[in-house]
């Protein structure tokens, strides 16, 4: 039974339409208006094998913050609906990304109580046409759409766009591993009987 969700999110600032399949082979389509953002999604597509498919119309002639922060809102909307009950997951998952000079990790749970720890010291104001602070809004802006305990830490490296990359790709391989079914958990690996 695959595991896709649909999300729409129309504001003044922005209008976002969204489907993600977390059962999916790394393919879609991403349209953002932001290049580098779009590559960041693609990344996190491919290296997460989730389908995603996203077009965001956002007021890109004020800056890019309400595009990006708009984005995380509903992609962490997608990830909690397409998860629905989490019966079966493994619920927490982990990943150290290298890019070069750059090493990142990423742990997250799938708890249904946000958090975000957010250890990425960038240098750059901006790569590309994005604002490199919108990263850590994204970020927040996920998990706590999705309920999820999320920390990203750098380890070492001096290249924004290398630290940025590894961090959406750790991001994805540890949620990857996070929505797994493990045949040993009956119902929800939680010593409550809930994850939400």
């Amino acid at each position: 039974m695959s595991r896709n969700a649909k999300v729409e999110r129309k504001t003044k600032e922005t209008d976002i339409i969204l489907e993600l399949n977390l059962d999916g082979t790394g393919k879609g389509i991403i349209e953002t208006g932001v290049g580098f953002f779009n590559h960041m999604l693609d990344n996190f597509a491919r290296h997460g094998f989730f389908d995603l498919n996203l077009i965001t119309n956002g007021d890109l002639h004020v800056d890019s913050h309400h595009t990006v922060e708009d984005t995380g809102i509903v992609l962490g909307q997608a990830i909690r609906n397409a998860l629905g009950d989490k019966k079966g997951i493994k619920r927490y998952g982990n990943a150290m990304i290298p890019m070069d000079e750059t090493l990142v990790i990423c742990a997250l749970d799938l708890s249904g109580r946000p958090y975000l720890v957010f250890d990425l010291p960038l240098t750059a104001e901006k790569v590309g046409y994005m604002e490199t602070e919108l990263v850590k809004e994204f970020f927040y802006a996920v998990s706590y759409s999705a309920g999820m305990n999320l920390h990203i830490k750098l380890i070492h490296g001096s290249n924004n766009h290398h630290i940025i990359e590894a961090a959406f790709k750790a991001f994805a391989k540890a949620l990857d591993q996070a929505v797994q079914y493990d045949e040993r958990i009956e119902d929800v690996l939680s010593t409550k009987g809930t994850v939400d």
